[in-house]
Parts: C-alpha cells; sequence; structure tokens
C-alpha cells in the first residue's frame, strides 16, 4: 500500500506520518531521510525528527537515488519528504523528466511506502524563476504521486483529512 501525507510547512504531516507507518507496519520500517542541511537551522529541524523517531525506524539517509535505495526494499518505508528530494534535483540541475521518471519507477515498487511532501500550491506566484520551477515540479510530484497512492491524507493544524 502506498499512503501519501501532504500538507503546509509545520502542518503536522511528519508526524501524523510517522504515526500512521508505525501503526501499519508488521516490522519496524525504513526512514528514508532526504535531507542534507546546509546550516544550523536546518541541523537543528532534522535533529527534531530524529529524537523524535529515536530507535523505532532504521534510518537510512539519500539526498538524490532515492530508487538505487529502495529498489529491494523488503519492509515498509517512510520517504521523508518528498519536497526536499526534489529540492536536491533542482540543486544538482536534474532534468525534470528524469525526476518525474524516478518519482514513478519508485512508486511502482511491490514495497508498502509512505510519501510526505509539501503542499507549495497554494501560495502566490514566486517572484523568481527557479522558485516557480520548484512550485510547478512539486506540483507534478504531488499530482504523480496522488494518482499511484492508495491513500492520500491532507495534513493542516496537527491534523490529517483523508482525501483518497
Amino acid at each position: 500500500m502506498k499512503s501519501l501525507f501532504i500538507g503546509g510547512i509545520k502542518s503536522g504531516k511528519s508526524r501524523l506520518a510517522e504515526m500512521f507507518i508505525l501503526e501499519q507496519a508488521t516490522e519496524k520500517p525504513y526512514y528514508l531521510a532526504t535531507t542534507e542541511f546546509y546550516d544550523d537551522e536546518m541541523q537543528a529541524r532534522i535533529l527534531i525528527h530524529q529524537q523524535r523517531r529515536q530507535d523505532l525506524f532504521i534510518t537510512l539517509e539519500e539526498p538524490v537515488k532515492l530508487f538505487k535505495i529502495l529498489q529491494t526494499c523488503t519492509r515498509p518505508v517512510l520517504i521523508e519528504c518528498v519536497s526536499m528530494w526534489l529540492n536536491n534535483q533542482l540543486h544538482y540541475q536534474i532534468p525534470e523528466v528524469d525526476i518525474l521518471q524516478e518519482l514513478e519507477t519508485l512508486l511502482q515498487l511491490p514495497c508498502d511506502m509512505v510519501l510526505v511532501h509539501n503542499e507549495v500550491g497554494l501560495s502566490v506566484v514566486a517572484d523568481n524563476r527557479l522558485a516557480r520551477q520548484f512550485v510547478d515540479l512539486s506540483g507534478k510530484a504531488a499530482q504523480l504521486m496522488g494518482q499511484y497512492c492508495d491513500q492520500v491524507f491532507f495534513c493542516s493544524a496537527g491534523l490529517k483529512m483523508k482525501m483518497k
């Protein structure tokens, strides 16, 4: 089963996704962390996630090549988060078509997965090209995940609402 938790920044989606996969899994799930940290503030955010998950997950870290890590996945996996993975892809100048193809291939893997993604399309049109490129790519990725996922939850104020 594939499930998507989507919502704004600090909406509670990560915590809700973690609780969800722990409730569903019959064995210790993987936690695939995609964030590369570049500054103290981002490192502090990562530390909060690390402290919350403690030893409840088997942690994997990969900022770019998700399929390479998960192609032999044998247990449920939480991907935290797709938005940061997209950011990394743009940073390394991976073409959009390749990014979306890898995501689609990943979504076709037989393992259970819970994906976390930031909803960034509810804001104003960004004032710079790179931000608009990210928002557009993020929207396409969200639509792709929505198509492949069995369940989609929209998160806000620490609550989840089932959309699919």
